[in-house]
């Protein structure tokens, strides 16, 4: 099994009052030795009320923290993302600078974005998931070539949410270039982690995009679990590295106990020509709650990577704890790489 390193705690909430119960799941943007932090942070006003914004942290290297912010960067602008803004991820393309996020306006999670050139002056670019009910959905989905668990979790969504409820969409990820001339997304329709190519982010905007996208969205699994520790769902983490190997996709897997669900982390090396083609897996957790800062807080029994950096022969990646507290690990990169070749894909469950 291949080794990771727990380097500890990193980040964890303050007495100011955008986040002072939880700081976890950090957008990561890596600027030679500069490593800015954007990451999510919850406020507690009242029982059981939480407000969540974006917070900033400047690191000089992997984990000494040199800035914080004693307000947030980013906080809720407009209506969809009013009751919250949530788990960023951050990747450049060309010379521009994407930061999706999960947009929270009470009722429904959906997935916005910001751009810019500039990490410290990202403009919001809006919606860019299906703003179609989840009812509404099922009925478009191939039922044959897609299994029961779309059904469930629509099921679920409805009878809990409400029969007005949109797709729940979360962990909207861009590759870091183009594929075949066209944007490459991936995203999470539970259960799965599923890909999307286009060619403008406006189309993303439209509903008659992602109608025809839901009945054609059994071609576009990208992964599906495969493993005891990815039972419940997986979804996405830290936004794609491009390595002379493949793509590497550090996601996130859940398994539902009776006690708890339990988040790990998971990898896998991914064509660099078509990244639905899966290299190689493994086939156990690249690492879990283990230390007492995963295993207890807001919500215990989670490790949650949404971002990386690149440190001499290391991978750092980034992730919240428990939801309480951010926390770094790392791993030898080429280790990492030659495992997953050594786990090739033993076929499609």
């Amino acid at each position: 099994m291949i080794k990771v390193k727990k380097h500890g705690v990193i980040l964890s909430p303050t007495s100011r009052k955008f986040e002072n119960k939880s700081v976890l799941n950090p957008a990561i943007y890596q600027d030679g030795n500069d490593i800015h932090m954007i990451y999510r942070a919850i406020s507690k006003f009242g029982r059981d009320q939480y407000m969540t914004t974006l917070g900033y942290a400047l690191l000089d290297g992997p984990t000494k923290v040199v800035k914080r912010w004693k307000k947030p960067m980013f906080s809720p602008r407009f209506g969809y993302e009013k009751m919250g803004m949530e788990d960023p991820r951050i990747t450049k393309i060309g010379d521009t600078i994407y930061m999706t996020y999960v947009a929270h306006d009470g009722y429904n999670a959906q997935i916005a974005y910001a751009y810019g050139k500039d990490i410290m002056n990202l403009k919001r670019g809006g919606l860019i998931g299906p703003k179609i009910k989840y009812r509404y959905a099922a009925s478009l989905f191939n039922t044959e070539k897609l299994k029961d668990d779309y059904l469930f979790f629509q099921s679920f969504y409805s009878e809990h949410g409400g029969s007005d409820i949109l797709i729940w969409e979360k962990d909207g990820i861009l590759f870091p270039e183009k594929i075949k001339g066209k944007y490459v997304l991936t995203h999470r329709i539970l259960p799965d982690i599923q890909i999307t190519y286009f060619n403008e982010f406006r189309e993303l905007r439209y509903n008659d995009f992602w109608e025809d996208y839901l009945r054609k969205m059994h071609k576009y699994v990208l992964l599906e679990g495969m493993h005891g520790f990815e039972e419940r769902h997986i979804g996405g983490g830290a936004p794609p590295i491009k390595t002379k190997h493949g793509w590497l996709l550090i996601y996130h897997a859940a398994e539902e106990t009776n006690k708890c669900r339990v988040y790990r982390a998971g990898a896998v090396l991914l064509n660099l020509k078509n990244p639905q083609k899966v290299i190689g897996r493994l086939p156990y957790p690249l690492f879990e709650p283990e230390k007492d800062y995963e295993v207890t807080g807001h919500v215990n029994d989670i490790v949650f990577p949404t971002g990386t950096a690149h440190f001499g022969e290391d991978l750092y990646i980034y992730y919240g704890a428990a939801d309480s507290k951010i926390c770094v690990a790392s791993v030898n990169l080429e280790e990492l790489i030659q495992e997953l070749k050594r786990n090739k894909p033993s076929g499609k469950r």
